[in-house]
């Protein structure tokens, strides 16, 4: 871990500057995720009472085109958005059928 900081210590002002700008955003994305999950365990449990399916498709189907249109007008790549999407949605549905199932 050392050599790692005497390497940041000797980078450029700007690579460091920028480096620090990622960080800032890496914490940003782990706390909006953080706080997504929160909410989606409530619709979980809500889905659980209700008993509704831990999956609704078409949501997701609207979700992922919407995702994919604001990508594109974020200069994002919108195959890269649709899978990061894929990878919460399949997250936040494994985690509504263990609610269910404790319901």
């Amino acid at each position: 871990m050392s050599d790692e900081r005497d390497q940041a210590l000797d980078a450029p002002p700007e690579l460091t500057r920028l480096r620090g700008s990622i960080d800032n955003l890496d914490a940003a994305v782990i706390h909006i995720m953080a706080e997504r999950f929160k909410i989606t365990q409530r619709v979980g449990e809500l889905k659980a009472e209700l008993g509704l399916p831990a999956s609704d498709p078409g949501r997701e189907a609207v979700q992922i085109a919407r995702l994919r249109e604001l990508a594109a007008e974020s200069h994002l790549d919108p195959e890269f958005a649709e899978k990061l999407l894929g990878f919460i949605v399949s997250e936040v549905v494994r985690h509504h059928t263990e609610i269910a199932k404790r319901a």
